[in-house]
């Protein structure tokens, strides 16, 4: 009996104390919440004191809407309106300038807000940063392909923008090149292959491969290659025509870049680098990877893609009015012909770029890729803006004019996309293949919609902003 009450005592005694630790968590969680809120809520010169960084050092007065002939002593606010950093707030550095970053959207009226940065595929008609002021700049960052946001690649939409980061060279800071890291990662021989060693490989492998899990997309791609296979054949590892298995630890996106995957395509004749959709200048890891890999691709996107290719011939480009079967004869044929194969990787083998545009872009950019010793191209699109606006700020002390900035309509363009008219096997189809031209049509007038709702330099909601679509 007494070794059972001592049992039950020490149940009593453990069960009482995790009681006691839980009321203690509980308590404890309460408070930091509180300390949370209070942090939030707290007045910016109060929260300085926590997070060391001290935006405003001094508080200028203001008698109207423009900046105050002192505000140089203190920082300009940059809101990242779509939250792509998630960087509650910093005090970046950009060369002899600071300008304090923030995703915290309470600082839209904040007397020292200059700049409200978007990121194109969260861009929200449903919540815009109204009334705009005359002295703030908007600025656009969007890199990805239209199909995110069709109403981006319109006059009436891209032109209330300031200042530019997308795929276009035209734009104020080019991102064409976003997917290449170096003229070393084009130019290494790390995967390439004998020519010897792929002609035996193609007693089991396809001389031409396919990887695409986006199916359907604005290009049409699937349609084209699908007729493409009855003329050649093609090894597709993607969910989009799949007919061949890759090992099961690289059957998910992720595996995309492990050296296991460049392998396996690297023993390849020809790769089909087929974009989501046709734009100049839209160019992805699609071109780049069988570059590197040492993989002839056969290209279809940017109608300009010359421009950017290392040489004058490193890719079949192709034409999207030749037929999927004259195509396929001229893979065959250079599948046949080692020496005219190899001329597709004469500039791999002396590891030569003659393109002076690529060169020199690759050279010359302000941003890296994949490289921890420079910028990446989000800090550098952030410094671009914030030294703009301590330019104007400069000018104004000095009683110039301020500079204009002002995106133009090819900063960001892209045709209507077009189906290709090969008969299309139904169990292959895709209902969203249909969807890309009728989205597009609807952008235009969604984008007309847009800046004339803007313009008017006040809030408005989703309703009215469908309304006046629809009134367009």
């Amino acid at each position: 009996m007494a070794r059972l009450s001592a049992r039950k005592l020490f149940a009593f005694c453990l069960c009482a104390s995790a009681f006691v630790f839980l009321l203690i968590t509980l308590q404890v969680v309460e408070e930091l919440g509180q300390f949370e809120k209070a942090l939030h809520t707290r007045p910016l010169k109060d929260r300085d004191g926590l997070t060391q960084i001290q935006a405003f050092p001094e508080s200028p007065v203001l008698t109207d809407d423009r900046v105050s002939p002192g505000f140089a002593s203190g920082f300009p606010v940059i809101v990242w309106w779509s939250p792509l950093t998630g960087e509650p707030g910093r005090l970046g550095e950009c060369g002899h300038n600071r300008c304090f970053f923030t995703i915290n959207k309470s600082y839209h009226s904040h007397p020292s807000t200059q700049a409200f940065l978007f990121y194109g595929t969260d861009f929200s008609v449903e919540s815009l940063p109204l009334p705009r002021k005359q002295h703030q700049h908007w600025a656009l960052f969007h890199e990805e392909s239209p199909k995110n946001n069709y109403k981006l690649f319109h006059k009436p939409v891209i032109t209330l923008f300031n200042h530019t980061a997308t795929f276009s060279h035209h734009s104020h800071l080019p991102l064409t090149t976003q997917h290449l890291e170096s003229l070393h990662a084009l130019t290494s021989h790390k995967f390439l292959l004998p020519l010897a060693q792929k002609n035996q490989l193609r007693h089991t492998l396809a001389p031409v491969v396919y990887v695409q899990s986006d199916c359907d997309p604005p290009s049409d791609r699937d349609v084209y290659v699908q007729e493409l296979m009855k003329h050649i054949p093609v090894d597709s590892y993607g969910e989009c025509l799949h007919n061949k298995d890759l090992p099961f630890h690289l059957r998910d996106s992720s595996a995309m870049d492990e050296e296991s995957f460049y392998q396996i395509l690297a023993q390849y004749k020809f790769i089909l680098a087929f974009e989501n959709a046709i734009c100049d200048d839209y160019i992805t890891e699609k071109l780049w990877r069988p570059l590197k890999l040492g993989v002839v691709p056969v290209y279809y996107g940017a109608p300009n893609v010359q421009i950017w290719l290392p040489s004058n011939r490193s890719a079949i480009v192709v034409d999207p009015k030749q037929s999927p079967k004259e195509l396929a004869l001229y893979l065959k044929s250079l599948d046949k012909n080692d020496q005219e194969y190899l001329t597709y990787l004469d500039w791999k083998m002396k590891r030569e770029v003659s393109n002076q545009i690529l060169f020199k872009e690759l050279k010359e950019r302000q941003w890296g890729v994949q490289d921890v010793t420079q910028e990446n191209f989000i800090d550098v699109f952030e410094c671009m803006v914030c030294n703009r606006v301590w330019e104007n700020n400069n000018r104004q002390n000095e009683g110039l004019a301020p500079r204009v900035w002002q995106a133009e309509e090819h900063h960001l363009t892209c045709p209507p996309p077009k189906l290709f008219d090969f008969a299309v096997n139904p169990s292959n189809g895709s209902s969203l293949r249909h969807i890309w031209r009728a989205s597009y049509d609807q952008s235009v007038r969604e984008a007309r919609a847009l800046r004339r709702l803007v313009l008017r330099n006040r809030n408005f909601s989703a309703t009215q902003f469908w309304r006046e679509v629809f009134t367009d």
